[in-house]
């Protein structure tokens, strides 16, 4: 007897369902990293036609002809700041929501909430002339600032929520012994916190590497741009060469996709945390 056979039907279709999904969602990666390592005359025979051999020379020629050797390196030099910082700001305001109480405690937890809401291309320009008031326009700190004010929102609101999660009973217990804020949050909340920090770091990380608004009004200097920003200016010289173009695009992707695949087991055990509470 197979052992399709012991599936429910409704289980079965699910599971169908599913991977046809993963199909149709992969399939668009399959298809950038091939049309990648062709050359112009493989192109031409289809998209689904594999090379004679694989042209890896395009990933040469978009390093070095589309700088993203510079444009990769400025993204990690703002990446890590602002993960950094918003993650370290956004578990200090969030064990204050969660456990504190202070004056205007529901108003601001309610205008963090709204500046979630606001898109960056309402403030852009007022933070512009801000950027370049203060002399920081064609400056990392042009890149990095912005980016850590965006993203406390969101870190606040994320860490107090799942500061809420954790056992009322261990925290009690540490007030009860005489601990106090600090200690509680260093030695107790902060390795209870780190699935739900490695989530919010993955987050950040993603939203971050892929920001183009900020980098394309606040940085005109191609020694500062970023990798997406980087990957306009070099569609613009490439068009008519597919292979080097999808080759940049997949260098811009890729560590998005390796830095799930790496902490994705970490990233599932931060959304799923507290739901058996």
């Amino acid at each position: 007897m197979s052992r399709w056979s012991n599936i429910p039907a409704g289980t079965l279709f699910l599971r169908i369902v599913l991977w046809l999904l993963a199909f149709v969602t992969i399939t668009p990666f399959l298809l950038l990293l091939l049309t990648s390592i062709k050359s112009k005359a493989d192109v031409l025979k289809g998209a689904f036609a594999l090379p004679a051999y694989p042209h890896f020379e395009n990933y040469v020629d978009a390093w070095n002809a589309g700088h993203f050797n510079i444009y990769f390196w400025n993204s990690i030099i703002v990446v890590i700041p602002v993960v950094a910082a918003s993650v370290f700001l956004g578990l200090l305001t969030g064990f204050a929501f969660a456990y504190l109480s202070f004056p205007f405690r529901r108003t601001l937890f309610a205008i963090l909430t709204l500046g979630m809401m606001v898109p960056a291309e309402a403030f852009i320009i007022p933070l512009y002339y801000e950027m370049r008031y203060l002399g920081l326009i064609n400056t990392y700190a042009a890149l990095i600032l912005p980016q850590i004010a965006m993203s406390i929102p969101f870190s606040t609101i994320f860490l107090a929520s799942a500061m809420q999660q954790l056992p009322e009973e261990v925290l009690e217990a540490a007030v009860l012994d005489g601990a106090g804020r600090f200690y509680i949050l260093r030695k107790i909340v902060v390795p209870l916190m780190v699935p739900a920090m490695s989530t919010l770091a993955l987050f950040l990380f993603i939203w971050t590497w892929n920001e183009f608004l900020i980098p394309f009004i606040l940085v005109n200097d191609d020694d500062y741009r970023t990798l997406p920003l980087g990957m306009l200016f070099f569609q613009g010289r490439y068009t008519v060469n597919t292979p080097v173009l999808t080759a940049g695009a997949v260098i811009v992707i890729a560590p998005l996709i390796l830095t799930y695949l790496v902490f994705q087991r970490r990233f599932i055990a931060g959304l799923t945390a507290g739901a058996t509470k």
